[in-house]
This record gives C-alpha cells, structure tokens and sequence, in this order.
C-alpha cells in the first residue's frame, strides 16, 4: 500500500470514527428526554422533540455553509486533520511501536495480550478501569475511553454496552468470554506484555 493509499484509508476510517464521536452525545441526550414517569407518546415525547432539534440544527449548519460556501476552507482541512489523528490506524502503529511484536503478528493478537494481561483472572473489567491500566503500562496516554472502545471495535474485539461488575452501576467494558481467540495462541516467550512476566 502505498503512503497515498494509506493515507486515504486513514481519512476514511478516520471520518467514521468522527461521525460517531458526534453522533454518540447527541444520541444520548436526544435519549435523555424520554420520561420513566410517564407512558405510551408522552413518554416519549421528550425524545422527539430533542430529535427535532437536533435536526434542525443540522439543517441550520447547512444553511450556513449554503450561504457562506466560503467555510468549507475552514472547515473541510480542519476535519481532515481531525479524521487523520482520529483514525484506527495510529492506534495499530502506536501498539506495535510499545509492545513490540514479530513483524507477522496479528496487531489484534498484540491488543488481545494486552486485554488478557489487563484482565487477569477477572471475567470482566470496565473500559475506564482497562484504559488506566493500558495508560500505567504506557499504552494511550492521551486516549479517553470513547478511543479506547472506538478502537477496540476496530479491530473486531467486542464491548458489552451494558456491563455490571463489582457491585459497580452499567457501564461499557469488556467481557473474557466474549473475547475472541488469539490467531496464534502459543507465541514466543518473549511476545508477552511486560505485566505478564510480573
């Protein structure tokens, strides 16, 4: 692939990743709207209404932009910077570059060690437990946990949306049964993340 391409792959995966950034608060409190208190439409009534406007923001920004085309040259190199940072593909360097592997391996092998590795003998951990881990072994120093589960889902590791440990409220994580197996599940001896040896 050449660097071009790369880089068009990672303007594309990288604007996913953006969209869903944006998406995720608005769905959330579009969702806030809806009334326990109440049933059948007024119910939810609060959640159309929010849905509603949503939209007519979104329709007032392309207003803007119909009437000003002038920001698109602000606009459009801005979320290309914003998609390239964003993009899965830097978490997949970052991994190899600090938990060096063998040139073959699977990238996604090298973030299932360090989820093993995180894990322990606990069948669960919640994202925001599994990024202060990754962030004391030196993996991720400037991720939120929105990163983190963008880029897990990336690589095809799955996040329970609602997971309960610990007594603990629902929250996002990860669960070991859910996880899938190692493309190479007897490596080296020297493939291990530095935890492991501990």
């Amino acid at each position: 692939m050449t660097r071009l391409q790369d880089l068009a792959r990672r303007l594309v995966d990288g604007s996913s990743v953006l969209v869903r950034r944006l998406a995720e608060p608005v769905a959330a409190w579009v969702r806030k709207g809806r009334r326990d208190d109440l049933t059948g439409l007024a119910a939810v009534l609060g959640c159309i209404v929010r849905a509603l406007l949503a939209l007519l923001g979104l329709y007032l920004l392309w207003r803007l932009i119909r009437a000003v085309p002038g920001l698109l040259w602000l606009i459009a190199p801005l979320w290309c910077w914003r998609a390239i940072r964003a993009a899965p593909h830097t978490a997949t360097e970052q991994a190899t570059e600090e938990a060096p592997e063998e040139p073959q391996t699977d990238p996604r092998d090298a973030v299932l060690r360090l989820l093993y590795d995180a894990l322990g003998d606990r069948p669960s951990m919640y994202l925001s437990d599994l990024l202060q881990h990754l962030q004391e072994q030196g993996h991720g120093k400037d991720w939120k946990v929105a990163d983190l589960r963008t880029r897990l889902e990336a690589l095809g590791i799955p996040v329970e949306m609602r997971l309960k440990t610990g007594g603990r409220g629902a929250s996002r994580g990860v669960v070991r049964a859910q996880l899938p197996p190692l493309s190479q599940p007897d490596p080296t001896a020297a493939s291990p993340a530095p935890s492991t040896a501990a």
